[in-house]
């Protein structure tokens, strides 16, 4: 794929107006498209309410996404589980040095009002997918074990 950025931008636009998805099963979505890695239907029914604890603003639903993607992308890539849970660790650590924070409290712009459009966090789920691709790419992919 050429344009990853574009490719991102197109479907986290899609997901999150045409299918009202949360940010967790966006994110969840688009790796499983980029790395042509499966994800179960069972998997996206269990990241239904990872979008801030279902909106109680607690840990962000792009970072619940791209843990569950990890997980996922060790096992598929037969790298032992010590090592996807030191890459959890390793992916929430930069992240919240590259965004600012882990919660959705915090990272969502204008915060919670009822009287915010929908979907205010696009432009920082493009951002977040393109980081989340980035790290797995270059921390999972590359580690295969043969």
């Amino acid at each position: 794929m050429t344009d990853v950025d574009g490719y991102i931008r197109e479907k986290v636009h899609g997901l999150y107006w045409d299918a009202d998805e949360n940010c967790a099963r966006t994110v969840l979505r688009i790796l499983s498209d980029l790395f042509a890695v499966p994800v179960e239907k069972q998997t996206l029914d269990a990241a239904i309410g990872l979008h801030g604890a279902g909106g109680y603003r607690a840990q962000c639903g792009l970072v619940e996404g791209a843990l569950m993607f990890i997980g996922i992308a060790t096992a598929e890539t037969s790298l032992d589980s010590g090592i996807a849970v030191s890459l959890c660790r390793r992916f929430a650590d930069i992240f919240e040095h590259r965004f600012g924070s882990l919660a959705c409290a915090v990272l969502r712009p204008e915060g919670f009002s009822p009287d915010n459009p929908p979907h205010l966090c696009e432009n920082l789920t493009c951002r977040a997918v393109r980081f989340s691709y980035d790290f797995i790419r270059d921390n999972i992919m590359n580690l295969k074990q043969e």
